[in-house]
């Protein structure tokens, strides 16, 4: 898939709002993070009016354009009143929510959304506009989660899997920068799946396992050399559960930042996200910046 990637410091924010309290929650996050940037905030409603036309009255069509006009004016003016010197924006737009925030995304860089839309009925999981979002984005996405009552712990995590994911060292480097953060890069590795490619169990885990860390240590070395002024500490664990590790040192970090792994979608349809991807969105305990990898991604694990 084609990437219109772009690093965090020339990146603008755009936030999807459908009026539920996550979407709420999200714009006023998005609100801080684009100060964090200095960059503009625009916030988007995706009424789906075009694709609804056929079979709603043009009094309900109108009702339902003046309500999310109301909705963007109320929630401009919410994030305007907690960030006032912050320069806000506004969409109303007749498309869907996820093709609205696609295309949006393209224009303003980095696209934010909830973790429930109004629709949600577990407040754990995230939402299917939320994944169809993730899923297609060719921008870096940022599902917000884990926030309500949780207080800063000053660390962002970064998902390392291996030396192609530098890009996304650099940009949970430069999240940390932003806010004011130290960074950890964690490498999980599954056991199980090494063990199966070795012939003998002991010495091939133990040949694996040093492959992972120089593979680790090429890419935090890298960002020390990159980033002279940053704290950073570098782990590498074995697991059998990837998702696993990570959900558990989301509880310890700000923000987690992970590359965007896709399997091929059924007879041809849109790709998925990898099942570690799914896991991390769905159960992280912390916001998640999930950027899109280049080139094909089809046929990982994770």
């Amino acid at each position: 898939m084609e990437s219109t990637l772009r690093t965090p410091d020339t990146s603008s924010v755009a936030v999807g709002v459908d009026g539920s309290k996550p979407a709420r929650t999200a714009a006023l996050w998005a609100a801080k993070e684009a100060v964090r940037r200095d960059r503009p905030l625009h916030i988007v409603h995706g009424a789906d009016t075009d694709g609804r036309a056929l079979y709603l009255s043009a009094q309900t069509i109108e009702r339902v354009r003046a309500n999310g006009r109301a909705l963007l004016d109320d929630t401009a003016k919410a994030v305007s009143a907690e960030y006032p010197g912050l320069n806000v924006t506004t969409e109303f737009s007749r498309a869907g929510a996820v093709d609205a925030l696609h295309r949006t995304g393209g224009l303003h860089g980095t696209i934010v959304v909830g973790n429930r839309g109004l629709g949600g009925f577990n407040s754990l999981m995230l939402g299917s506009v939320g994944m169809a979002v993730a899923a297609a984005a060719r921008t870096p996405v940022i599902v917000v989660r884990g926030i309500d009552g949780a207080e800063e712990t000053g660390r962002v995590l970064a998902a390392v899997r291996d030396e192609h994911d530098l890009l996304i060292a650099r940009y949970a480097a430069r999240e940390a920068q932003l806010h004011k953060a130290s960074l950890r890069l964690l490498h999980v590795w599954n056991v199980l799946q090494s063990v199966g490619e070795v012939v003998s169990m002991l010495d091939g885990v133990d040949e694996i396992a040093g492959g992972h860390e120089e593979t680790l240590r090429a890419v935090a070395n890298t960002i020390r050399e990159e980033f002279p002024d940053l704290e950073l500490q570098d782990d590498a664990e074995k697991s059998i559960s990837v998702a696993g590790v990570l959900v558990e040192a989301s509880r310890h970090a700000d923000l987690l930042v992970m590359g965007g792994r896709r399997v091929p979608g059924p007879l041809g349809l849109a790709p998925n996200l990898g099942k570690a991807t799914h896991s991390l969105l769905h159960h992280a305990h912390c916001p998640v910046l999930l950027v899109p990898r280049t080139g094909s991604d089809f046929g990982s694990r994770s």
